[in-house]
């Protein structure tokens, strides 16, 4: 931020803090969480305002009643900003809020505000493309879990049986968690601390919703054998989604350490999904039972079985003995089926007639005297004879 928008945004700030002092319609103690929910949510992007939300935060510990004027403050906060770094700031504030762990939150239901389409109007699109989107996925998320608390807060007791109501649930948990995958910094200009900021508070949450998943999982897992056609269906959709999404976590986690969250490196490695308990809901849905599962399984092993013995057979059959002697084959040899052994014996007697003439003419051939010795009159002293046979 330069200095000329920072000073601006500071002007900002100060202006709607006298504005709210100077309104006389409202309480002390109202204008007293206008001036801390306007410090809070400041325009400094650099400044994350965690002290101010730190006082917010012990007033409505303090007391549930301070929870409502509060709310009040930041959605007319809210409402009127178009500022990327106004809007982090607030949803980050209802975030912490839904962590109170105050039975008024659980109650509260939708954002107060909205920021579905919101768009940054202090700078161009070029620039400010990323934070839109990043807040509006940011709002979906929240504005749905306080929606679903709501929701399993104020329900009432149904004719379904438990074990659907279970699945409902925890369906409703991993829809949550696509949101939660979603909120990502979609551009490098991003890399601000308040951005990591908000993706620490988004890290954590995706810890604790996946906890809830994969706490619920086994519950859904210890009852497949006695579940219906219907809770089978269901389950099996569950375990599909909660393989995807294990996926889907370790790029996540993945990319947000190459961007730089500091809380993606404390992601603890995610477990599969137990095949065989997949291939049994799928043997439920599609009607097959245990009995005929195990049938088909022998028969295919006893397949398996005779095919790895044929295989070890027909090795034994093909396989090539070594030795160090020779061996003789008698078997007759035919070419375009006529036997040619007597080719060969043919060819063999040629052979033995053309040696025998060769040896007819070296017995013709004169004998030739072997020399002993040859003298040789060597002018460079070279021994006077030389010896060519011993």
């Amino acid at each position: 931020m330069s200095l000329l928008k920072k000073g601006a945004a500071a002007i900002k700030d100060k202006k709607s803090l006298v504005v709210a002092y100077l309104s006389t319609r409202r309480s002390h103690g109202e204008l007293d969480f206008e001036a801390a929910v306007i410090k809070a949510t400041n325009h400094d992007e650099h400044d994350v305002g965690k002290r101010n939300a730190r006082i917010v935060f012990c007033w409505i510990r303090a007391s549930p009643d301070n929870l409502y004027p509060f709310v009040r403050a930041l959605a007319k906060r809210m409402e009127k900003t178009r500022s990327w770094v106004v809007a982090i700031k607030g949803l980050m504030l209802m975030h912490d809020l839904v962590h109170c762990k105050i039975a008024a939150v659980q109650k509260m239901g939708r954002l107060p505000f909205d920021f579905s389409s919101f768009s940054d109007g202090h700078s161009r699109l070029s620039k400010t493309w990323g934070f839109n989107a990043f807040i509006r996925q940011y709002f979906a998320f929240l504005d749905q879990r306080g929606i679903f608390l709501h929701d399993e807060d104020n329900k009432s007791p149904e004719d379904s049986p438990l074990m659907v109501q279970q699945l409902l649930k925890l369906g409703k948990w991993q829809f949550l968690l696509d949101m939660l995958l979603e909120i990502r910094p979609r551009a490098d200009t991003m890399k601000v601390p308040l951005i990591f900021e908000a993706m620490d508070c988004v890290v954590i949450e995706i810890f604790d919703v996946h906890n809830r998943i994969s706490s619920e999982i086994p519950k859904v897992l210890s009852e497949v054998h006695s579940v219906d056609k219907l809770e089978a269906a269901m389950a099996l959709e569950i375990l599909q989604m909660a393989t995807r999404q294990e996926e889907q976590l370790s790029r996540y986690f993945e990319f947000c350490k190459e961007y730089g969250v500091l809380k993606a490196n404390e992601f603890i490695t995610v477990t599969g999904i137990p095949k065989e308990d997949v291939e049994k809901l799928e043997r439920i849905v599609n009607g097959v039972s245990d009995k005929t599962y195990k049938d088909e399984m022998a028969l295919v092993l006893r397949e398996e079985n005779n095919a790895i013995v044929e295989h070890r057979e027909t090795m034994e059959t093909l396989k090539t003995r070594i030795t160090d002697k020779w061996e003789v084959f008698h078997d007759d040899v035919r070419i375009n089926g006529e036997n040619i052994d007597g080719y060969f014996n043919e060819t063999n007697t040629a052979a033995d007639d053309e040696e025998e003439e060769a040896g007819a003419r070296k017995e013709s051939e004169p004998s030739l005297t072997p020399i002993d010795h040859v003298v040789v009159n060597n002018p460079f002293d070279v021994p006077d004879f030389i010896s060519f046979f011993d």
